[in-house]
C-alpha cells in the first residue's frame, strides 16, 4: 500500500473560525476526515499534520524521502516566505503537490507568488476543501506513474 503525508502550515489549525471570506466554514478536522475517506477509498495510507512552527514542518518534509511515497503540501504563509521549506522540498525525489484553499492569484500582492511551488510537480488552488481532494488523485496518478 502506497502512503502519502498531507502537510498543513501555519494557521490551518484556525480554519473555521478565520477569514472566512477565503477560507469557508470548514475546519482542519473536516479536511482530515475528508483525506482519510478519500485515501482510504484509493487504498493509500495517509499521515495528516499541522504546526505553526517552520522547523516542524521542515522536519515533517525531511522524514518523507524514507517513509512516504509522497507529499501534499499546504504551506500555508510560508509559501510566500520560506526558502527553507523550499530547499527542504527540493532534497525529496518524491512527488510533491502543493495546494491552497484560497485562489492565491486573486489575493493580496504579496500572497501571489509561490517561493515553494518552485520544487513541486504541481499547485492547486482556489478549490476550497476540494483541493485536497484533488490533490489526493493528483499525487495517486504521479505515484502509480513514477517508475
Amino acid at each position: 500500500m502506497k502512503k502519502i503525508l498531507i502537510i498543513n502550515g501555519p494557521n490551518l489549525n484556525l480554519l473555521g473560525n478565520r477569514e472566512k471570506n477565503f477560507y469557508g466554514d470548514t475546519t482542519l478536522e473536516r479536511i482530515k476526515s475528508i483525506c482519510e475517506k478519500k485515501c482510504s477509498e484509493s487504498n493509500i495510507e495517509m499521515e495528516f499534520f499541522q504546526s505553526n512552527h517552520e522547523g516542524e514542518l521542515l522536519e515533517k518534509i525531511h522524514s518523507v524521502q524514507n517513509g512516504f511515497d509522497g507529499i501534499i503540501i499546504n504551506p500555508a504563509a510560508y509559501t510566500h516566505t520560506s526558502i527553507a521549506l523550499l530547499d527542504a522540498l527540493r532534497a525529496t525525489s518524491k512527488p510533491k503537490i502543493e495546494l491552497h484553499i484560497s485562489n492565491i492569484y486573486s489575493r493580496e500582492d504579496y500572497r501571489r507568488k509561490s517561493i515553494t511551488s518552485e520544487a513541486v510537480n504541481g499547485v492547486i488552488c482556489g478549490f476550497g476543501e476540494n483541493g485536497y481532494l484533488l490533490a489526493i488523485e493528483a499525487i495517486k496518478k504521479l505515484i502509480y506513474t513514477d517508475k
